[in-house]
C-alpha cells in the first residue's frame, strides 16, 4: 500500500502586530519616563558628647550649631553660647524658615571666624525635609556681590546633622508631684 505524505512547508511567524506594538509602545514609554537628577550631600554625624571630646573641642573657638525648632531657628556656639546679637531666635516667616536672616548671620559669623568650615544642623523629629534642606543650603554657602558680580561663597560647607536637644516645657511639670496630681480625680 502506498502511503501518501504531505509536503510540510515551514511556518512563517507573523510578527507584524508585535512590531507595530513596539513601534507605538517605546516612544510612549520614553516620553512618560521621569528622568531625575540626584544630588549627593556629604554629611557627617556629630560626635557624641563625652568629657574627653569636650576637652579636645575646648581649644577651638567656634563650634557652630543651628537648631531647627517648630517656629524658629536657634544659632549658637556649643562652647560659647548664643551667637545672635539681639534676641535668641530667628523666627520663621510665612513660607518657612527665615533663610535670608540666617544667611546674613552666617555671613557675619564667617567673617569673624574665616578659618572654620564646620557647622552642625540639629533638627527636631517632626522637621520637614524641605525645611532641613533650606537651612543647610543657607549655612553651606551664599552669593555675595564682588566687583559688580554675584559670586558664590562657601560659608560652612562641612555640615553635620543630628537630633535637636529636647526642650522641656514649663507648662507641664514632671516628677512624682506631677504624677500624683494627674492621678487625683
Amino acid at each position: 500500500m502506498r502511503v501518501r505524505r504531505l509536503k510540510k512547508t515551514p511556518a512563517h511567524l507573523e510578527i507584524t502586530a508585535f512590531i507595530n506594538l513596539i513601534v507605538v509602545l517605546v516612544p510612549f514609554l520614553l516620553s512618560t519616563a521621569v528622568f531625575t537628577r540626584l544630588a549627593v550631600l556629604d554629611l557627617a554625624l556629630p560626635a557624641q558628647s563625652s568629657d574627653a571630646i569636650a576637652k579636645l573641642d575646648a581649644d577651638k573657638p567656634l563650634k557652630l550649631e543651628i537648631v531647627i525648632r517648630p517656629g524658629s531657628l536657634e544659632v549658637g556656639d556649643r562652647h560659647g553660647g548664643n551667637l545672635l546679637p539681639i534676641g535668641d531666635r530667628i523666627p520663621d516667616v510665612a513660607s518657612g524658615p527665615d533663610t535670608r536672616a540666617l544667611a546674613v548671620l552666617i555671613q557675619a559669623i564667617k567673617t569673624k571666624f574665616p578659618q572654620h568650615d564646620d557647622a552642625t544642623v540639629l533638627a527636631e523629629p517632626n522637621t520637614s525635609y524641605e525645611k532641613l534642606v533650606k537651612v543647610m543650603d543657607a549655612v553651606r554657602g551664599g552669593h555675595q556681590a564682588q566687583d559688580g558680580k554675584s559670586v558664590h561663597v562657601d560659608y560652612f560647607p562641612n555640615i553635620s546633622i543630628g537630633d535637636a536637644p529636647i526642650v522641656q516645657s514649663a507648662a507641664a511639670p514632671t516628677g512624682p508631684v506631677a504624677l500624683a496630681a494627674a492621678r487625683k480625680p
